[in-house]
Order: C-alpha cells, then structure tokens, then sequence
C-alpha cells in the first residue's frame, strides 16, 4: 500500500501526520518528498545508512559546430537556452533535462554536463523500518528530480508512506504518483479550505482515491465539514488542537508514544486507508 499525505498550504500539520502515522507501523518505508524543507528526520530518528548525490544534466554549446540557428531556443519551453546572434546563454538553474534541444540542434553543438543538485539521506529505524529524505542544493529551482529518485528507490515496497510537498506545484504531482490512496491533511480556516480545494481538483484529474483528516479541529469554523460533505469526500478523521501536543511537536517528539487518544486516531485512519474500502 503507498498512501501520499498532501495539503493545500504548509503548516496545516502534514508531516505530523506522516510520522505519526508512519510511527505505528510494524514495518515499511517513508520517503520525505519536500525537497526544499525536510523536516521527517526531526522526528524519526535512526542509524544513518547512506547520503548520495543527485546529478541533473544541463546543456553545453559547442561554438565550432554552432551556426546560431535559433532553434535550441525555440524549442525550449522553460526559456533555459537563449540564443543571440553571436552567444548561446544557458540558465543550468532553469533547465528540466528534457533532452529537446540536442535533438533540434542540426549541427550536432549540443552536448550534456552533469551537475549536483541535491542528496538523498537514508535512514534505518529497526530492521524493517528506514526512511529517506531529499534535500535540495541550496539555488536549485526544482527538485523534481530529486523525488523521482526518491520514488524510484523505493518503487518495490510493499509499504510506503510519502510525505508530500505542500501545494499542487510540479513536485507534489511527481510524489503522488502511482499512489493507491492520498490522504489530505487540512485545518478548518478560511485559508485551508481554500487551498484543500485546490489538492482535491488535482486528486481527481489524478484519478486518485483519497480521503481528509481535519487536523487542529475545534478553531476556525465548520465550513470544511460543509463541503466535505456536499462534495462526498470521505473525512477520515478529526484531530482536536491541543496545547500539549503542540508542546510535543515543538520539541521534536512523537505524539503516538505520549497521547493515547492520538495514537488510536492514528491506527484508525491506517485501518481505513489500507482497507478496501475507500469510499
């Protein structure tokens, strides 16, 4: 079973709910997906197993072969690659290695160089529990790249819990891929209805099964249980704020091994997505 935890915006409580859920488990693997602000290995802690390197290639313009035909730039939807009438300016930051303007290139100028552009870290927690989480080199636009190894390594498990970036951006479209379920982490505000609305649009585009946990339920208003219900969506739990498991989360601490009544709201909404029936 691979379950994605999202939300609309951050600070709805997304990443508590991952390692807290991912807590519980007797076995299985959490992928840290927010490549620009990891935040998992504050929680869970373990063995430090391996770190490696994330290259993404970048094109380099060979000026003996190039006649400056404009195509390279023409070609490139991300604007990575400019040419002028006596320069070719690649931006290595803006480009997506999709490959497009080697193959347009009818001279042959373009070739790849690899650079570094984030780590991925790896964990072990007991024997048939680790983690891995990505970290963004520091300038670094995008860490899709990043996510796709995370995703690739851990491709074969049987058990994943993927704690997704926040927002619907490219990111969070490449973590939720070939996922059986998501789980949408949202608050009761005004805020976090708004931007839920926007991971249930994508969910659905996705054709992703999914469900929301109403984390620090007791502020805002109950407006979000309004809509869940007028638009059928499954409310797999309600989490009440409260000042302890504040304390708890602000001092790096599972709440599962603290709160009794947290930790069975957590096996709870783990029986519901792992069952059949989803809703």
């Amino acid at each position: 079973m691979k379950i994605a935890i999202l939300s609309g915006k951050g600070g709805t409580g997304k990443t508590t709910l991952s390692v807290n859920l991912f807590s519980i488990l007797n076995k299985g693997v959490l992928i840290d997906t927010d490549t620009e602000e990891p935040n998992s290995h504050i929680f869970l802690k373990g063995t430090n197993v391996s770190t490696s390197e994330v290259y993404k290639n970048h094109p380099v313009v060979n000026y003996e072969k190039c006649d400056f035909c404009g195509n390279c730039g023409d070609h490139c939807n991300f604007n990575a690659i400019i040419p002028t009438k006596t320069k070719v300016i690649v931006f290595e930051d803006l480009c997506h290695d999709c490959g497009f303007c080697e193959i347009v290139c009818p001279t042959g100028a373009i070739s790849y160089k690899q650079k570094v552009i984030g780590t991925i870290h790896t964990k072990e927690i007991t024997k048939n529990k680790k983690y891995h989480y990505g970290k963004l080199s520091i300038g670094e636009i995008s860490g899709v790249r990043l996510i796709e190894s995370l995703k690739e390594m851990t491709d074969n498990e049987e058990t994943l819990i993927i704690d997704c970036p926040p927002g619907v951006s490219c990111s969070t479209v490449a973590a939720i891929s070939n996922v059986d379920y998501a789980i949408v982490c949202a608050e009761p505000t005004p805020f976090g209805i708004s931007d839920m609305k926007m991971v249930v649009e994508l969910l659905r585009e996705e054709d992703i099964k999914f469900g929301v946990v109403v984390n620090k339920s007791g502020i805002g208003n109950d407006d979000i249980y309004d809509y869940l219900k007028q638009e059928e969506i499954p409310l797999l739990a309600k989490i009440p704020f409260t000042k302890e498991r504040a304390l708890l989360y602000s001092n790096s601490k599972l709440i599962t091994k603290y709160d009794l009544k947290f930790n069975e709201i957590m096996k709870d909404i783990v029986k519901i997505t792992s069952g059949e029936n989803h809703g």
